[in-house]
């Protein structure tokens, strides 16, 4: 995966912004925090994933699919990519 390894320094950002979110939700979670407030710290950590995977999503769909001169090996890695959607639905 050759832009996993190029957008290194992005990804990396985006997988340290998951950590701070979801440290911040452990030290709610031993504080006094209201429900609320937990609540938030969870949809902003499943934000901060989220925007990784489509960040991730986007480099394979690009390299692997689009650029994808064999046609049969274009097929193969869209039905991975089909089969991530569905489980991500699930």
């Amino acid at each position: 995966m050759a832009h996993v390894h190029r957008d290194r320094k992005k990804l990396l950002a985006r997988v340290r912004r998951v950590a701070g979110q979801v440290a911040a939700l452990e030290k709610a979670l031993q504080g006094e925090a209201n429900c609320t407030d937990v609540l938030v710290q969870i949809a902003a950590a499943k934000g901060a994933m989220h925007g990784l995977m489509m960040e991730v999503l986007a480099g394979h769909l690009a390299e692997h699919v689009v650029a994808q001169a064999d046609a049969d090996e274009r097929a193969r890695e869209a039905e991975v990519v089909v089969a991530l959607l569905r489980s991500i639905g699930r």
